[in-house]
């Protein structure tokens, strides 16, 4: 499985927000070249880098010679990197993804260019689940519930890929909460869709939400903790959260613990193996009761917190399963600007097993509703709450 999502915070520090720029476009005559020194590039980096060198029971060398030919041939970047990337998804782990330099422009910035929607399946419909407060489906008057049915006058399932750029206008058509046709147009502006959010949800319960795991994400996460360190129970909501930094994971698991942690064991191509604890370099050491919030946009380091925290009976884990999608990533450059993610160590949970294509399974799974979400109700807080409150 393939998550770009969850690479996001592999990046390193964000850059200032800026529009991707194109380069001029390839002369014709030079475009089959660079396609073989991207496409090149990015196998021999696997060949050298991918965690297991049995490459999971797959002909990598043959891999090579079935997919070259269409890197060969494709026209432009979104051709070239789909036919890497549908070479990668041969080996099916996440983490494994080519991405095009106007993707890795937009995940160093952590910046893109959108409206401001964030959609999900819910019972087989594509439905709106969050605005972006301030985006431009939010001024044009979108809301959660919605269900998006067509971009530009095709229905969303058949549409040719779409790439979304600044100031390029778009016209969906939806059905709102009462299932009404509505329709919105709407112009692209660069956004982020990362967010931090500490309110009190009932007089002992804090709750705090954060969308990756980085050092500025971590500070404000600790000094949240240690503000509130008198109240009683703390509800953690990863559920858009595709993970991020190895560093501020095993620093956020520490602000909740007294003592060092097991976290689990990350394994090399090699064979050897090192265990991760929890770090508790001037931790919160936060004494309450905890409740995290997951979902399946959790991923990766999100996986290994809820994991930890469930394994630990530190807290409870509500939602509905995680992604699946955890092993250890880095980064490599490719001709042109794009960038390679590859998993070069495996991780394998406190239990003894891969999370890897499993995920975590909440303590309570909570059905995820239309009409909840039509009506403003929080169905995975709620029961947060209840269960702390019994806990």
């Amino acid at each position: 499985m393939v998550v770009i999502a969850t690479l996001l915070a592999l990046t390193g520090c964000a850059t200032a927000p800026t529009a991707y720029r194109p380069p001029p476009p390839l002369p014709v005559n030079e475009r089959p070249a660079h396609n073989l020194r991207v496409f090149d590039r990015a196998w021999e980096l696997v060949n050298e880098k991918f965690f297991d060198a049995r490459f999971r029971g797959v002909d990598w060398p043959a891999l090579r010679d079935r997919y070259r030919p269409a890197a060969e041939a494709a026209v432009n970047d979104v051709e070239l990197y789909l036919a890497l990337n549908r070479m990668f998804a041969e080996l099916k782990e996440s983490h494994l993804v080519a991405i095009t330099p106007k993707s890795a422009h937009e995940l160093r910035t952590r910046h893109r260019a959108a409206v401001g929607m964030r959609w999900r399946p819910i019972e087989g419909r594509r439905v709106v689940q969050e605005v972006v407060p301030g985006s431009p489906a939010d001024l044009a008057g979108v809301r959660p519930g919605w269900i998006a049915l067509a971009r530009d006058g095709h229905a969303l399932d058949d549409e040719p890929r779409f790439i979304n750029e600044v100031g390029k206008r778009v016209t969906y058509a939806f059905l709102d909460a009462d299932d009404r046709p509505q329709e919105r147009t709407m112009t692209a502006q660069l956004l982020s869709f990362e967010r931090r959010e500490a309110r009190m949800v009932a007089d002992d319960v804090l709750y705090l939400r954060f969308d990756s795991f980085t050092g500025a994400n971590l500070g404000w996460f600790s000094r949240q903790l240690k503000d509130h360190r008198h109240v009683p129970a703390v509800i953690i909501d990863l559920r858009q959260n595709p993970g991020g930094a190895t560093y501020s994971l095993l620093l956020a698991l520490g602000e909740l613990f007294d003592h060092p942690v097991d976290t689990g064991t990350v394994v090399r191509r090699s064979g050897r193996e090192r265990d991760w604890d929890s770090l508790a370099l001037f931790s919160a050491k936060y004494p309450g009761r905890v409740a995290v919030l997951v979902d399946r946009s959790s991923a990766s380091s999100s996986e290994i917190f809820a994991h930890v925290i469930q394994h630990e009976k530190r807290g409870l884990v509500i939602g509905r399963p995680t992604a699946g999608a955890v092993i250890v990533a880095r980064f490599y450059d490719l001709p042109g600007g794009g960038r390679l993610g590859i998993p070069v160590e495996d991780y394998v949970g406190r239990d003894g097993r891969r999370l890897e294509g499993i995920g975590v399974k909440p303590d309570r799974i909570v059905a995820l509703r239309l009409a909840d979400l039509r009506a403003g109700r929080a169905p995975d807080l709620e029961t947060a709450l209840r269960m702390l409150a019994g806990q």
